[in-house]
């Protein structure tokens, strides 16, 4: 099945059901035990920086660990993987020296999540899509880093437009069906990595669906930029998204009331992924797999939800109960064109008037 086949298909399923995303990749792989010569292997035991934590370098040091994080979650029965590439950008990857490397992580982290993604076909003839994970680097655009110099930036709209670019031409050259820019607290990041992309389809001919997945900081309801859930979705319209969603921050139970919002205006589907609940006094999440089970039905009934997925804290188990509690419940209803145009205050076109 060719990257378009897979797509018809997972669009097709996406009509009928609520598709399920994987889960956290960090909290799956603090259960390997992984130490610095993980992270170095032989490939980086003279590099200079210390490399632990660096996840995505686990990518080129650890590929079999990283097939076995993909594993997991498809034998939890997800219908999309996403890859190891969250700080696979330069400007993320200079804090390690490793900002040379960042299209070639793009580029194996597509090839391994794919891989895993055609055994699982292979066995059962069900598609799986590569979500490329786009995280939104180490940087501000809108923000300065230094409250006594607001106008600072560390980083322009060019330069982090770029460093997208080349994580996008990894992604593609490695397999992905789909861009996931995800983890977005400030819109101005997320509208670079949609110029970046853009311009990575130019130069390669290939046009992947967009999938953009913004972070609610506090209870506030704004990400940290300031907006609004309708105003972060309305920032980002223009692109003619795939999908859009919340993630990351909350846990489900504060996650819900903005979820709704979210659900009421977007023209596209709509995703969440939270947090295994807020962190504990030990840094730890207390969400069980059985007590986000019933978040993800009572959203799935309130008809909230076209994906549905975990991240930080969230395991295996915890996206299996999910994909149990949102499974035979219809998906949220996506606006026909007319209605779209209904919600921008529009009346839709009578060609017969």
């Amino acid at each position: 099945m060719n990257r378009d086949q897979r797509l018809a298909a997972l669009n097709a399923e996406l009509a009928k059901r609520i598709l399920t995303l994987d889960g956290s990749m960090g909290a799956y792989l603090q259960g390997f035990g992984l130490t610095a010569d993980d992270f170095h292997g032989a490939r980086f035991a003279g590099h200079a920086t210390p490399l632990k934590g660096d996840s995505d370098v686990l990518t080129l040091t650890r590929p079999e660990i990283i097939t076995k994080v993909h594993e997991a979650y498809l034998g939890a029965g997800v219908d999309i993987i996403s890859t190891n590439t969250f700080t696979a950008t330069p400007i993320s990857q200079a804090e390690y020296g490793l900002e040379a490397l960042a299209r070639e992580m793009n580029v194996d982290g597509a090839r391994l999540a794919r891989a895993a993604c055609d055994r699982a076909e292979a066995a059962d003839g069900k598609p799986r899509a590569v979500a490329g994970s786009i995280g939104p680097t180490t940087k501000l655009l809108s923000m300065s880093p230094d409250v006594g110099d607001p106008g600072r930036r560390d980083v322009d709209f060019d330069t982090m437009a770029k460093g997208y670019e080349e994580q996008v031409l990894g992604l593609i050259e490695g397999g992905a069906d789909l861009l996931l820019i995800e983890t977005i607290t400030d819109t101005l990041n997320a509208k670079s990595a949609l110029w970046g992309a853009w311009e990575a389809f130019d130069k390669t001919g290939v046009e992947l669906p967009l999938w953009i997945s913004g972070t609610i900081t506090d209870r506030s309801g704004r990400t940290l930029s300031g907006q609004t859930v309708e105003a972060f979705y309305n920032s980002l319209r223009h692109a003619k998204l795939w999908a859009i969603g919340l993630n990351c921050a909350l846990g489900p139970a504060d996650m819900r009331a903005f979820l709704a919002d979210l659900a009421r205006v977007a023209e596209c589907a709509v995703s969440a992924y939270p947090n295994a609940g807020l962190p504990n006094a030990m840094g730890g999440y207390d969400e069980t797999p059985h007590t986000m089970e019933a978040h993800y039905a009572e959203w799935a009934r309130a008809g909230l939800i076209n994906i549905a997925g975990g991240c930080c804290g969230t395991t295996p188990d915890h996206i299996e109960h999910m994909r149990h509690a949102v499974e035979g419940i219809k998906p949220r209803a996506i606006p026909a064109h007319d209605a779209r145009l209904r919600l921008a205050g529009l009346e839709p076109f009578n060609a017969a008037a």
